[in-house]
């Protein structure tokens, strides 16, 4: 199996050769060449921005980095969690160094209508799906400089798409990895037609400490009385640079629960939106963060009423150790024709050193008239008192750390209705946990 290597900077040639070597279709090539005009007239984000303000990018060079090319090596996928830990998967869909790598699927879903696989290859079998929603751009490229980026040079990524009626009782399973020094420019596309179910565990792996990029791109559609389970776990080694933009759209009487997992990466910034587009639509957002060392985490939710009766409800939790960062900025969104809204929101915080930093800042904003709209943010310290009972009772200090840090983390992991991600979380939260002097 061959892998790629980075060429460094991004140069016109560069590109010119990437677009010849996909052989894709013309409409599609022209959406590459308008994002990546884009990319070039867009400045780099700085903290003279308000959404940049407490995220420093005066470390990353984008000449550091390049696209993927392909070459004659080969490598072993880094470590997973969540893989082994589930039984019974419907299908899997690996990438490597932003390449497909590995693509099942089970026959009875295959028969079905089902696909699941590579975005790459299925955008050439089914042009008309490919051309239909990839020109929806759901997540808009000209946010930033990095939506740009990833709009023009996406490659790599995965296709879940599951026809109208369609209910998957099996779990599917995702797994983005680059090795050292590599780069991941993965897409994925999530359509859930009107009555459809599914579960989708997603992870990122690998990197380690070398440098690395991540500039990635989420995007959900969830029709009619449709139900999507989404798991996204992000655990980068401590090298790698990590930007995205996600988004999902909700319709009329959809269910959407999506759970991000945020533990690694050197530096972090995602954009996390969830729209719910028709009435009575429902979202729920679980979120847990773990940093260490000098990590630095960024991540903005919004949840956009645009239709009545419909509810989001967001909770993420963060515990902080060593000289890390966490950014959270969350905004319920309103419109005015939004009327008999349910929204919430809450973000809590464990700080477990003197020298750790978060930044904590809901927000609402809201044009209806008829709405239940709740938002709150906590952030503290291990208190001394819960430390001393555990240790009364013959935990050493570190288990008794451990113990406060589970406890913290409970709400939200009670929230997860898959037990493997439970499981998963807790155990590597736990490994990571150092004595809280």
């Amino acid at each position: 199996m061959s892998l790629s290597v980075v060429q460094t900077g991004f140069t016109l040639e560069a590109f010119e050769a990437f677009v010849e070597s996909r052989r894709e279709p013309a409409w599609l090539v022209e959406l590459r060449r308008q994002a990546w005009e884009r990319f070039h007239a867009l400045p780099t984000p700085d903290t003279r921005q308000e959404e940049w303000r407490r995220t420093d990018l005066r470390l990353f060079r984008f000449d550091r980095f390049g696209l993927p090319q392909r070459s004659a090596e080969t490598a072993a996928l880094p470590a997973a969690m969540l893989a082994e830990r589930v039984d019974r998967l419907g299908g899997r869909v690996v990438t490597l160094d932003s390449h497909p790598w590995d693509t099942s699927l089970d026959a009875k879903w295959r028969d079905r209508g089902v696909l699941f696989g590579s975005l790459d290859d299925l955008v050439r079998q089914r042009e008309d799906l490919g051309r239909e929603y990839l020109q929806r751009q759901i997540v808009e490229p000209h946010a930033d400089k990095f939506a740009a980026l990833h709009a023009a040079v996406w490659s790599g990524g995965t296709l879940l798409y599951v026809p109208r009626g369609v209910a998957i009782d099996q779990p599917l399973y995702s797994l983005s990895a680059i090795t050292p020094g590599g780069v991941d420019f993965g897409h994925t596309l999530v359509v859930l037609e009107d009555g459809a179910e599914a579960t989708l565990l997603s992870e990122t792996s690998g990197g380690g400490a070398s440098p690395g990029l991540h500039c990635g791109a989420i995007e959900i559609l969830v029709g009619r009385g449709a139900r999507l389970r989404y798991v996204n776990l992000q655990n980068w080694g401590t090298g790698v640079w990590h930007f995205a933009h996600q988004r999902a759209l909700v319709d009329r009487d959809g269910q959407l629960q999506w759970t991000i997992g945020a533990l690694g990466s050197r530096l972090a910034k995602v954009n996390q939106h969830v729209a719910m587009i028709g009435p009575r639509a429902e979202v729920q957002v679980n979120g847990v963060m773990f940093t260490e060392g000098k990590q630095h985490l960024s991540y903005h939710t919004l949840q956009h009423h645009q239709s009545p009766e419909c509810k989001s409800d967001l909770l993420y939790k963060g515990a902080l150790q060593d000289r890390s960062h966490i950014v959270w900025r969350g905004m319920i969104r309103v419109d005015r024709d939004a009327q008999k809204t349910d929204g919430y929101q809450r973000d809590d915080n464990l700080i477990l050193s003197e020298t750790a930093r978060v930044d904590s800042i809901p927000g609402l904003e809201i044009l209806a008239d008829d709405v239940k709209c709740t938002h709150g943010a906590t952030a503290g310290r291990v208190e001394d008192e819960m430390i001393f009972y555990a240790q009364s009772r013959g935990l050493s200090r570190k288990e008794a750390v451990r113990m406060v840090v589970a406890g913290f983390f409970q709400q939200v992991f009670d929230r997860i209705t898959i037990e493997s991600v439970r499981d998963a979380l807790g155990e590597v939260i736990g490994r990571r946990v150092r004595e809280y002097a």
